[in-house]
């Protein structure tokens, strides 16, 4: 368990929290570009407890604003887009992408007041289908060379949905290896070939093991935490007899995303964004390094559960997250249905808005959160000495982190890291869009 001080300092994200100093220092996603396939492209975004619109130009350039308009506070989300910009519906106030005041119409002719006016503005950043936004100080960092950014528009597919808790705890589901032989265990195994797009129905690489028996088996990970130079990578082993072993690499990639295997030709690059203290948006990059994924598929899966606009889950506390006790007893281990994101959600709301840590009690199995949780006070106390935190890369520094490694596979050679780095070697060297290996 952890003081309610250094709770506080984990959770607190607003400007001036120490929490909220470390995630302003990092581009941060805040919409998916698909979200402005409409005939008005105007999004309010709430980062950080701060608020915001997202809109994009008759030009297709993307914009982030403060929300409300210098002049007289109103709400810039209702906005008219036209002339070059967002215009306030007030007074005609009209500002470009950039923040510029172009127009103060109701002034007298010759008024040099839109000259004076600068509306807050922020960086902005399209990649693989999600914009990304800075709102902190100073220069923003340089993207890394990361397999979700680098492959094709045809081998990456972007998602989000809002889960109404703190973002670390959601976070902290991403690095717990263990709990998937629980809350994600299926009594049944599905046919993969009737799967597709959906996690943990896959069988592993070099294996016909379909991956809800390993986990429902070998319910003991032996788990592995080591700092690589974009954050964490853990392993974790799972024996099955004396000749095999289900090893399985994630990694997180700091400050708050985890990388994991989907299959064994997919991966899924995860941030959790804290909207504000209480709720965040997840938003997930699918990367494959086989065929083009089949995004109308994917994107109608996670639509019927987290409906546009909003991308708010239809299973949340109003309703017991769906809760089936007679499926719990025969079907799943949760009882939640087969979805294992609204079994995910159900585990970090159920903590309430922002998890208790002064109750909890962490065992072996929780070696990777202890890990993050030492990483994440050591970059907050960087960032509050005037220091550079880890992954706020240059662009030479940038070029040269790609990956990471995310595998799923079965090694019978008993040399378990050398059997999942040429595995993804030979995965790599395969890929019809040149994925690098890790630096």
């Amino acid at each position: 368990m952890i003081s309610q001080e250094q709770n506080d300092t984990y959770t607190r994200v607003g400007r001036g929290t120490p929490c909220g100093e470390l995630l302003r220092r990092y581009w941060q996603p805040v919409a998916l570009v698909d979200e402005f396939d409409d005939p008005r492209p105007v999004r309010p975004v709430r980062l950080l407890g701060e608020n915001f619109v997202l809109f994009r130009d008759e030009q297709g350039r993307f914009g982030m604003l403060d929300r409300d308009c210098p002049h007289r506070g109103a709400d810039l989300a209702y906005g008219r887009l036209e002339a070059g910009g967002l215009r306030c519906p007030f007074h005609g106030w009209l500002f470009d992408a950039a923040g510029k005041c172009l127009e103060t119409p109701a002034e007298p002719v010759g008024s040099k007041l839109c000259d004076r006016i600068r509306q807050g503005s922020y960086p902005v950043a399209v990649r693989s289908g999600i914009v990304f936004a800075y709102i902190g100080k100073g220069t923003p960092p340089a993207f890394p060379e990361l397999d979700c950014f680098v492959a094709p528009e045809t081998h990456t597919f972007a998602f989000k949905g809002l889960w109404e808790c703190n973002w670390l705890q959601s976070l902290e589901v991403g690095m717990d290896p263990a709990h998937a032989s629980f809350l994600h265990r299926f009594f049944e195994d599905e046919d993969p070939e009737a799967s597709y797009g959906k996690q943990f129905r896959s069988t592993s690489i070099d294996s016909d093991l379909p991956i809800t028996k390993v986990l429902r088996e070998y319910d003991r990970p032996q788990i592995s935490v080591a700092s690589v130079p974009h954050g964490l990578r853990l392993t974790s082993l799972r024996p099955i007899d004396e000749t095999q072993t289900h090893v399985r690499v994630t990694n997180i990639v700091f400050p708050q995303a985890f990388v994991i295997p989907m299959s064994p030709t997919v991966t899924i690059t995860q941030w959790h964004v804290p909207v504000d203290d209480h709720n965040n948006y997840w938003f997930t990059l699918f990367t494959s390094f086989t065929e083009p994924l089949d995004k109308k598929t994917m994107r109608e899966q996670r639509l019927a559960t987290y409906p546009a606009p909003d991308y708010k889950p239809l299973r949340n506390r109003s309703n017991n997250w769906g809760y089936n006790p007679a499926e719990q007893q025969a079907q799943t281990y949760l009882g939640m249905g087969f979805d294992i994101n609204v079994h995910d959600q159900w585990a970090c709301e159920s903590q309430g808005p922002i998890q208790d840590r002064t109750r909890e009690h962490l065992g072996q199995s929780d070696k990777a959160i202890i890990a993050y949780r030492r990483l994440l006070s050591a970059e907050i106390e960087k960032v509050a000495a005037g220091e550079t935190p880890l992954m706020h890369l240059d662009a030479a520094q940038a070029a040269t982190l790609r990956g990471p490694v995310s595998f799923d596979g079965v090694d019978r050679a008993g040399d378990v890291e050398r059997y999942w780095r040429d595995g993804d070697a030979r995965r790599r060297a395969a890929a019809p869009w040149g994925a690098e290996v890790e630096a």
